[in-house]
């Protein structure tokens, strides 16, 4: 049985969930939290290392509140965290809120995603997509 290590996405903290489990609503270890939630969850300069550590796949959406482009594609977001839920996990990143990290991940332009894999950066995309290029695009990232 593969065991999977999955940051919750309301502590951070890692859990080691059976691959065969995460339909089973597993609950985390430390904050007694759902570890997969089916929405966004909020990424931080304090709560990024944790959340790229895990075993499924981070999708981070990087916008801020006065894009338009980053709030008309907020809805399409929360779309593709529920139909991907247990497959790839979805965070927003306010940029404004975490100057820091925006300049360390090298944005450049907002909405940006940025696809984690295993702690490693494999793809980002600038500008949003609707839903079926989301998805598409998720697809030939192997997610």
């Amino acid at each position: 049985m593969t065991a999977l290590v999955i940051p919750c996405a309301h502590c951070a903290g890692l859990n080691r969930i059976p691959a065969d489990r995460l339909a089973d609503g597993p609950r985390c270890g430390r904050c007694k939290s759902a570890v997969l939630i089916g929405a966004p969850f909020e990424l931080s300069q304090a709560s990024f290392a944790n959340q790229v550590k895990g075993d499924l796949p981070l999708l981070v959406d990087v916008w801020a509140s006065w894009c338009g482009p980053c709030r008309s594609f907020a809805p399409i977001f929360e779309q593709a965290a529920a139909q991907l839920k247990g497959r790839c996990r979805l965070a927003k990143l306010d940029s404004e809120a975490n100057p820091q990290l925006s300049t360390q991940l090298g944005i450049r332009s907002i909405p940006s995603l940025i696809l984690f894999k295993n702690g490693r950066e494999v793809a980002c995309q600038s500008g949003a997509l609707p839903l079926p290029q989301l998805l598409a695009w998720l697809k030939q990232q192997g997610v």
